[in-house]
Formats: structure tokens, sequence, C-alpha cells
């Protein structure tokens, strides 16, 4: 009689788990980022403007998170300015995943409507700015629920520090509502309708 053949038994196949999909971030985490390699460009490396880049990829879990934000800056002393990009995922519009940075262009320097700003002056976060701007919005965020929510931080004439502008549509021209908060006290400026 010959002898049954078996296979032996085979290890358990190890679970993979499903990969964790990528958190968005606030501000202040992407623009630290970005702020390391950019002073590695240029010592003197000052901020100019800073906002978030919506990504079809990434659903934003709370306001004032996303999954990619874009901040410029700029070296007074070789007078050129330099944007950077810092996303958790690779998407369109040649956003790669961690800090991307473009070409050095030349800058003229500071201008009524884009001042540069010492990084000490950036101490309230995106979702913080949110938070005071919706104090002073629920009767508009009520009527429409649905617009994307926009941040742009830069200093300009408009006001003396540096400041947050949470805007409520698709981009600054079509958004007919938008309210600034003070990036370094937190205070509510204004409502822009």
């Amino acid at each position: 009689m010959l002898p049954a053949c078996s296979e032996s038994p085979k290890p358990a196949e190890a679970r993979k788990e499903p990969e964790k999909a990528a958190e968005p971030i606030t501000a202040r985490r992407a623009f630290q980022q970005m702020y390391i390699t950019a002073r590695g460009w240029a010592p003197d490396a000052q901020g100019l403007r800073c906002r978030n880049v919506p990504l079809a990829e990434v659903k934003a879990a709370e306001p004032g998170k996303a999954g990619a934000w874009e901040c410029t800056f700029v070296s007074p002393s070789q007078q050129k300015m330099r944007t950077y990009t810092y996303s958790i995922v690779e998407a369109a519009g040649n956003l790669h995943t961690g800090v991307f940075g473009n070409v050095p262009e030349n800058w003229g320097g500071s201008r009524p409507n884009a001042q540069p700003w010492t990084v000490a002056a950036f101490k309230i976060d995106s979702n913080a700015a949110y938070e005071t701007a919706l104090k002073k919005s629920a009767a508009y965020v009520k009527k429409n629920p649905d617009k994307p929510v926009m941040f742009l931080l830069e200093q300009t004439s408009r006001h003396p520090y540096l400041t947050w502008r949470v805007i409520w549509g698709e981009s600054i021209s079509t958004s007919n509502y938008s309210v600034y908060v003070n990036a370094s006290t937190g205070d509510y400026l204004e409502t822009m309708r």
C-alpha cells in the first residue's frame, strides 16, 4: 500500500492591515516642514504667503486641515522668492509627498499686497483661525453649508500684521464671503462680503 501524500498544513497567511489613509494636516505643521527646507535654501528666509491646496484625493476631516499646503518664502539678501508645497499624497498639479520646492524666482521686495513676515508672527494655526471665523459666520455657514473653505495667510497693507483670511468659496475671486483673523493673537478683525 502506498502511503498517502498529503500537503503539510500551510502557516496562516499573514493578514495585511489595510493601509491607513494619510491624515490631513494644519497649516502650521506643513509650514514648519517647508520652513526647514527653505532655511536650507536661504538662511534669511521669511514667509510671504501660505495657502491650502484642495485635493480631490483627500477629504479634510476637520476644517482648518488640508491634504496639501503651499507656502512662498522670500530671501531679502538674495532678492529671490521660492514656493514650496507640502503634501500628504502624490497628486495632480506637481504635488509630491512631503516637501517639494519650485525653482527660485526674482523678488522685487515688499509691496503693499505682499509683505514678508517673520516666522515668530505665525502663532495661530489654521484650525484655530477657522474656529474664530466660524463664530462670526454662523448665519452664513447655515445658509451655505456645502461651500468649500480656503485659507490664506499673508501680511498686506490692509492689516499691519500677519493675518489669516478664511474664505468660503472655490477661490478668492469667486468668493462672496471671508473673515480676517489675526495670525499672532487669534483675534477677529473683519468680515468681507
